[in-house]
């Protein structure tokens, strides 16, 4: 495509605020409500994950409704199948930066532009990780190709005047062996915000310890804010009961981040998955989660 890696990106930069992610949504928005009721505050960020094999069109019937309860619709769109592991190539980086799916990126952001709202998309995030096949050595990715696919993604969409939709660019917090995050930064003519993935794992794995919010995005927002001054979000955070106090941490979360104002916000991921993410896992978790948002 003609012009495609000179399109600049035109941020509409996130506020300050939370997100939630919900399994029960897309679905009924009742799921929404009921979690806004119980931590005293609706979100302003809806968060869900789309895989490029579904092959589904742009949810606009999900961003409209989000949109009207007062919130920015987030869409984590995944270039692969979740059912084939980390081995499958169909939606490669290299593949995407070789302009093998331009005609689904072009759909989604040809729908996204006659939508006009604001969206934000997490494209191939946690690209640092070892765990998705986009992932930066793995499966025969390279830090060229994730470059190169996520600057052809954004030009299609900047060429069909998709202005605002803002690309969240969402490594997972760095541990041992990840890449420098600078290695596989698009460039911030090519990225409306940053975030950071993360957890706070307690004992709830063989492998994991407890740690303090900061233990876990303390190193990561520093590396981001050493590369970009773009607008930095919690992209997901959660915290295992296991192997501490619960509550406690969600309170010291909000403390840092009140400390924090160059965090924008942050979404919680709020599943039982490996673990009970969820801020109601217990009685006091919620009322700590109330409690720090009554004071954002």
């Amino acid at each position: 495509m003609p012009g495609l890696l000179t399109a600049p990106v035109r941020a509409t930069t996130p506020g300050r605020g939370y997100g939630l992610f919900l399994p029960a949504y897309p679905g009924s928005t009742d799921a929404l409500r009921a979690a806004g009721a119980a931590v005293g505050r609706m979100p302003e960020v809806v968060t869900w994950y789309a895989a490029w094999s579904d092959g589904r069109a742009f949810p606009l019937a999900q961003v409209q409704e989000v949109s009207a309860l007062g919130a920015v619709p987030e869409i984590t769109w995944e270039p692969w199948d979740p059912a084939l592991g980390t081995g499958q190539e169909r939606f490669s980086m290299a593949s995407i930066a070789g302009g093998r799916h331009d005609d689904y990126v072009r759909a989604w952001a040809r729908a996204a532009a006659a939508w006009g709202g604001p969206v934000r998309l997490r494209f191939a995030h946690e690209s640092n990780g070892t765990w998705y096949p986009w992932a930066v050595g793995v499966a025969g990715t390279t830090t060229r190709d994730h470059v190169a696919a996520w600057r052809r993604v954004v030009g299609i969409f900047r060429s069909a005047g998709a202005t605002d939709v803002t690309f969240v660019w969402c490594p997972n917090v760095p541990f041992a062996g990840t890449p420098a995050l600078a290695s596989i930064y698009p460039g911030d003519a090519w990225v409306g915000a940053v975030g950071l993935d993360g957890y706070n794992w307690g004992t709830s794995r063989a492998w994991s310890t407890w740690g303090s919010f900061t233990d876990v995005f303390g190193a990561g927002v520093a590396e981001l804010r050493a590369l970009t001054a773009k607008p930095l979000v919690i992209g997901e955070v959660a915290c295992a009961e296991a192997g501490g106090d619960k509550a406690a941490w969600i309170a010291d979360m909000f403390a840092v981040l009140a400390a924090r104002p160059e965090i924008r916000g942050f979404t919680w991921f709020d599943a039982v998955k490996e673990t009970d993410w969820r801020v109601g896992s217990t009685q006091a978790s919620l009322d700590a989660f109330r409690a720090g948002l009554a004071g954002v």
